[in-house]
């Protein structure tokens, strides 16, 4: 089609709605109306009267008033909660601040030969973070304690709500029981949200801990409200490295470190996925579940541990199974249950600042030689089982020393493995018994008597003011006339030492016997001699030692050295040792050569050894209530006490019975490997025996000669 000329039409909506000219187009666009107002929606069902409809109004205010207020409260709470975590952020300290929390230090004792043998304190063993701890520990502690730690915000509320449905299950209140407890939340608790212990604020650090722990609503809050604000303030990987140091772990171990240190030996970047799973299974229950407690139970634990780390992917099927056939052990050192009576007598001589009451890391060097010690703890275990009959709740005693007094093993009881146990060796005082002899004969020694003086022995009758008419006897009621003083202390007689006690004068023996360090109060009476007096054996041991050194005092010690970790100068050195002179060495050779006597020919056959030379003195007190052997070798002294704790008289048991035999076995142990060696004593040249005295024939002279060839031979 062709255009014309012409303008084409215009359509018919403009026809409609062009104006007129002069005049406005009064259209449908352009009229002005009248908008009316947006009526609400009547319900097609009319409002019901009546009762019923009453109830229905009002149900739909209380719902709207409930809305109202609801959204207000919830809105005044976010604020308010907004400014509490506020509020908390800015005082939380740096993270590396937080990493150790302990109210107190950690005391580590090392043997003569500086390996670590016990702990005591809250142990620290040094900042780990959740990047250089082995990644099992890691796992096993996040699929143990918060499995969606890396999800959530703080708080879990699927957790809180599955806690709480647990805890009623159980009949338990809805907080009681399980806690649902984040990582997080339960390093807040650590954290004590923020208060630090004070001592002049609480009664006592057990106190301060047990408000930390509790559980109230409103502690539950708090707690979330620290929880929160940690999780703006630190990293998940920061939060989870303060909960791996601060968390106790059994066994005085505080982190993971200690943990991993104290139970198997080894930094805890290098656990095994055992002994990772054995460290997060103790988050629990630390005390009853700690391998030193119980290793069984603690073996149970971690192979639960392990399932958890195999359901949440961080071990494989074989890895898991491969854990749970090699469950994790304890070291060496774990074992041995930190030291014993040793370290707990060590503890209790150092000064308390730097030991029972440390606030600083310290590290103390003894004397305590490990090898004698398991010597002592074997020899007493086989005495026991082997001589003694079953069930017996007899108990003993054993201590090993040199010459100088350092202290070399211990043993408290029969019970070994223990920690802060009542020790025998230091703690109980009994009465020595003919153990108290060899002072009495030191002192006639030393008053210028020897070994074969002689003294009569016989019956004998003292009259005791106040205690009237006393007669010792010999503990076989036999007499035996006039002896030496090596057979009298061989046959350990009791009138004889008391005679000899008499002659050289009480005080005189009393001052010998607390020179050589029997720190007591000795008796008065003539009932000196015989043993009356009491003592530890602790002291008597070291007062042998004071006969095999030559005649000089030792204190007894086992501290060698004290220091802070970190610190190579020793605050404090050896706090014992050789002292004053008590008696002659000349008089000490010749009391050692009576003691050999005792042991070889006497009272004390029972300890002779079967490759060197020993000496010693049995020692059984009145009715048999205690029984002693303490004697020595070249090299070393041991000291064995035997009794019930209630003083019930011991059954057939005396001094040279099953003391002399556990003193055997001791010493046969400890001088395993060890060259014999001759005693320091005199060694008296036997007496040549008298010759028979032949006449001397007479010259003959010339008259004799004479009669002989006179009458024949």
């Amino acid at each position: 089609m062709t255009k014309s000329g012409r303008k084409s039409p215009r359509l018919v909506a403009e026809k409609r709605y062009k104006k007129p000219a002069g005049k406005p187009a009064k259209t449908r666009a352009t009229t002005t109306r009248k908008t009316p107002t947006k009526r609400r929606r009547k319900s097609s069902r009319p409002p019901r009267k009546g009762l019923i409809g009453l109830l229905q109004r009002l149900v739909r205010w209380v719902l709207r008033l409930f809305w109202k207020v609801t959204w207000r409260v919830g809105a005044v709470v976010l604020i308010l909660l907004s400014l509490a975590v506020g509020y908390v952020y800015s005082t939380l300290p740096d993270v590396n601040a937080l990493l150790d929390g302990r109210a107190r230090g950690s005391v580590t004792l090392m043997d003569r030969d500086g390996e670590v043998f016990a702990w005591r304190g809250d142990q620290f063993g040094g900042v780990v973070t959740a990047s250089t701890v082995s990644p099992h520990l890691r796992n096993a502690v996040v699929a143990t304690e918060d499995k969606r730690f890396y999800r959530h915000f703080g708080l879990s509320p699927r957790g809180i709500a599955s806690a709480v449905k647990i805890n009623l299950s159980e009949g338990r209140g809805p907080l009681s029981g399980h806690g649902g407890s984040t990582i997080t939340q339960q390093t807040a608790k650590l954290l004590c949200l923020g208060v630090e212990y004070e001592a002049d604020a609480w009664e006592s650090e057990a106190e301060y801990v047990r408000d930390c722990r509790r559980g109230s609503i409103s502690r539950k809050a708090k707690e979330a409200v620290y929880a929160l604000a940690m999780e703006l303030k630190y990293t998940k990987d920061e939060i989870l490295s303060i909960y791996l140091n601060r968390a106790y772990m059994g066994g005085g171990a505080f982190g993971a470190e200690a943990a991993a240190q104290r139970y198997f030996g080894k930094p805890a970047a290098t656990v095994a996925p055992q002994e990772a799973a054995m460290l997060a299974g103790l988050l629990t229950a630390p005390t009853r579940l700690a391998p030193t407690t119980n290793l069984e139970r603690s073996q149970g634990r971690a192979a639960t541990v392990l399932r958890l780390m195999n359901e949440q992917g961080y071990l494989s099927d074989s890895e898991m199974k491969a854990a749970q056939d090699n469950p994790a052990t304890l070291s060496a050192a774990a074992q041995r249950q930190a030291g014993g009576y040793f370290a707990d007598w060590v503890m209790e001589s150092g000064p308390e600042f730097f030991t029972r009451d440390t606030t600083e890391d310290v590290i103390i060097r003894t004397t305590l030689d490990q090898r004698m010690q398991r010597a002592a703890e074997e020899a007493l275990d086989w005495v026991f089982e082997n001589k003694v009959r079953e069930g017996s709740e007899a108990q003993a005693a054993i201590v090993v020393m040199s010459a100088d007094g350092a202290v070399r093993a211990m043993v408290g009881g029969r019970k070994s493995q223990v920690v802060g146990a009542f020790n025998r060796a230091t703690m109980a005082k009994r009465q020595t018994g003919s153990a108290f002899k060899p002072f009495v004969y030191a002192t006639a020694l030393e008053l210028g008597h020897h070994h074969d003086s002689t003294v009569r022995d016989e019956p004998y009758c003292m009259d005791i003011p106040g205690s009237g008419r006393w007669c010792p006897q010999n503990y076989t009621r036999e007499y035996y006339g006039t002896v030496t003083l090596t057979d009298a202390l061989k046959r350990s007689l009791n009138v004889a030492a008391v005679k000899v006690s008499e002659a050289m004068g009480r005080d005189l023996v009393r001052q010998v016997a607390t020179d050589f360090g029997i720190d007591n109060e000795l008796a008065d009476g003539p009932a000196l001699a015989l043993g009356a007096s009491e003592s530890t054996l602790l002291e008597m041991t070291g007062a042998y030692a004071g006969i095999l050194n030559g005649g000089s005092s030792v204190t007894p010690y086992g501290l060698i050295e004290l220091k802070l970790m970190g610190d190579d100068t020793p605050l404090m050195g050896t706090g014992g040792g050789i002292g004053e002179r008590v008696i002659s060495e000349e008089a000490a050779r010749e009391l050692t050569w009576m003691m050999y006597n005792v042991v070889h020919g006497g009272t004390g056959g029972r300890a002779k050894l079967p490759d060197r030379e020993a000496a010693g003195k049995t020692g059984t007190t009145q009715a048999a209530r205690d029984a002693w052997f303490l004697g020595f070798t070249a090299d070393y002294v041991a000291g064995v006490w035997m009794g019930y704790d209630d003083n019930t008289p011991l059954s057939g048991v005396t001094g040279g019975g099953l003391p002399a035999e556990i003193w055997h076995e001791t010493m046969v142990r400890v001088n395993e490997g060890i060259d014999p060696k001759p005693l320091p004593m005199l060694r008296p040249q036997p007496k040549p025996k008298p010759q028979p005295v032949q006449r001397q024939r007479r010259r003959n002279t010339n008259f004799e000669n004479f009669l002989k060839d006179l009458f024949g031979r």
